[in-house]
């Protein structure tokens, strides 16, 4: 998209401004995500004109190929970004095979207003590793990942920090910081570098307003490994004081309390979080070993303990673990990380995924992601996980805003818009369920779970061959979780294909001799060929061992014809959950809808 004029635009209660590329409502910070933002610019440039989609396509992604559907979502995010209701087009108006217009009256001013937003914008690009040894990366990307955890709680109300993931898909990139920060929509840089000299190392931070490309900060660090903990402080606080925000004694006692003083156990944890950040199996064992070393040096180390404790909480979910050997080795990271250091978001989380995953305690689980936030709302997992618990307890309506904040935080993170998806599944929202599965597909093509979500909702909307296609993509990237090879089985059952979903079966049956898997896995495929007695019994052994996959229960659709038999309800009693929390719907599928 070209460079936005330096102008106003206003309607209504809103203000978009092209040169800062904000858009405030009654004066409050309306956070968005870049190609929102653009999409957002070229129609209110273009007020009252008919903008064809492909125009407004070739507008937004200029030198990039994108399926029609991201500009969907973009127009459907805008509408509830300004509060349109469904069905509504006070702002936007979809024009049936023309595109769309703006048609609010827009009121356009050359030069913005003096009052600024109360909320500014930063985000920490990847340390540069400058040392010749590739070993030093993990360092790099650690150090990149603890200072945006640490200015994110220097004053959330008025510094809004970009997540991780986002940031560290600009490593190594040649993109103008103009332009990095454009599409980031920050106002502030941080540009850091970290290099190796003898036993020091040398850490050297720039501060640029990307309005104009000004360094209006640099400082350089000599640190040995020990004084890290050090290096953060120092460095948070004069980016605080350089962008004129107030750093509070309270939340330099609680930065203070982030990490551990002992050098090797620090090293430890950096490692770990760099392997748990990788998301599949083999890197997650790396990322516990880590974690427990780290433990092992500093057993009061509470970072270290929550970073075990999540890798443990989501082994059963992402790689199949057994969860009565996981749940109790969860069970005690998350009440050293508590006994450490309660008062960290990190550590909170962590208690809420342990509540979530494996005690099936969804209310406390809640109270957890709750608590995480207000320690620091700008942690995207606590927001993710607030998301899906709500979702889990039949409340759609505050589910949404709780993980759409996470993708504002983050949103290049693809799992969060897999598990958009996953929120918008189980509301029965399946178009929205496909739009966020595809969206994640996009930003990480190899993401399994992107492809399963794109698979379950497809196939709810009677799309299944494109389904089978999604499950394909999702099982040369999972690693043969048993969640893509179940749902293989159960659309082939229902398409009335036996012999394939009972070849499926035996696959299972086959794998279970090598390893465990979930006995979830084969009630869903005896629920697709409609074997309701043989679908209960492994229901019932998935009980016995106290299998996570039994969260889904209370949301998925594809258990609705079983929600009537008087024993669907005794089992989610007995399993402590919630009962069918949204309408029984009949069980019939509806096909060649878009």
């Amino acid at each position: 998209m070209t460079a936005p004029q330096p102008h106003i635009f206003e309607f209504d209660d809103f203000r978009v401004d092209a040169g800062k590329r904000l858009l405030l409502r009654k004066g409050q910070l309306v956070p968005l995500t870049p190609k929102v933002f653009d999409t957002l610019l070229y129609l209110v440039e273009n007020s009252g004109k008919v903008i064809e989609k492909d125009d407004l396509m070739g507008a937004i992604w200029p030198d990039t190929v994108v399926e029609e559907n991201n500009l969907n979502q973009n127009i459907s995010t805008l509408r509830r970004v300004l509060g349109e209701n469904r069905g509504e087009n006070r702002y936007i108006a979809t024009l049936p095979g023309k595109g769309y217009r703006f048609i609010t009256r827009v009121a356009c001013a050359p030069t913005a207003p003096a009052e600024g937003p109360s909320c500014v914008t930063l985000a920490v690009l990847p340390f540069e590793n400058l040392s010749a040894d590739p070993e030093r990366e993990y360092l790099a990307d650690g150090l990149t990942e603890e200072t945006i955890a640490t200015l994110g709680q220097i004053d959330p109300d008025h510094l809004s920090v970009i997540g991780r993931t986002s940031v560290l898909s600009y490593k190594r990139t040649t993109k103008s910081l103009a332009k990095i920060g454009g599409e980031l929509a920050a106002a502030f840089l941080v540009e850091s570098s970290i290099r190796a000299e003898g036993d020091l190392l040398r850490i050297t931070s720039k501060l640029i307003r990307v309005s104009d490309q000004v360094q209006i900060w640099s400082a350089s660090y000599d640190s040995e490994p020990s004084s890290m903990l050090a290096f953060q402080r120092e460095l948070s606080a004069a980016i605080a004081e350089q962008v004129h925000l107030c750093l509070s004694p309270d939340r330099l006692s609680a930065l203070a309390r982030r990490h551990s003083r002992n050098a090797e156990a620090y090293d430890l944890y950096l490692r770990g979080r760099h392997f748990w950040n990788l998301l599949t199996p083999p890197a997650t064992r790396r990322a516990i070993e880590y974690f427990a070393r780290a433990a092992e040096l500093d057993p009061n180390y509470a970072l270290a303990w929550s970073g075990l404790a999540d890798s443990y909480s989501a082994g059963p979910i992402n790689g199949d673990a057994p969860p009565l050997t996981i749940w109790p080795r969860a069970k005690e990271a998350a009440a050293n990380a508590i006994k450490a250091e309660p008062e960290l978001a990190e550590v909170q989380t962590s208690f809420g995924f342990l509540k979530f995953w494996l005690e099936w305690d969804w209310t406390g689980a809640e109270a957890a992601f709750r608590r995480a936030i207000s320690l620091d709302p700008n942690y995207p997992l606590a927001h993710r996980m607030l998301g899906i618990v709500l979702s889990h307890m039949g409340r759609p309506e505050e589910a949404r805003p709780a993980i759409r904040r996470a993708r504002e935080l983050d949103p290049l993170l693809a799992v969060h818009h897999a598990l958009s998806s996953q929120v918008a599944f189980s509301g029965r929202e399946y178009k929205d369920a496909v739009q966020f599965a595809r969206q994640a597909v996009v930003v990480d093509p190899e993401f399994w779970v992107g492809h399963l979500q794109l698979a379950q909702a497809l196939e709810q909307l009677g799309q299944d061959d494109q389904a089978l296609e999604a499950l394909a993509s999702a099982g040369r990237f999972s690693g043969g979780n048993s969640k893509v090879i179940a749902l293989r089985g159960y659309i082939m059952a229902k398409l009335g294909r036996a012999g394939e979903a009972r070849e499926v079966l035996r696959t299972l049956v086959a794998i279970a001799r090598e390893r465990y898997v979930p006995p979830y896995a084969m009630a869903l495929v005896h629920a697709g060929l409609e074997e309701v007695d043989d679908s209960f019994e492994w229901l019932g052994r998935s009980f016995d061992v106290h299998d996570v996959h039994l969260i889904f229960l209370p949301v998925d659709p594809k258990w609705d014809p079983f929600r009537a038999d008087p024993r669907f309800p005794t089992l989610l009693k007995d399993c402590g959950l919630p009962g069918p929390v949204l309408p029984v719907v009949p069980a019939t599928r509806t096909r060649g809808m878009v």
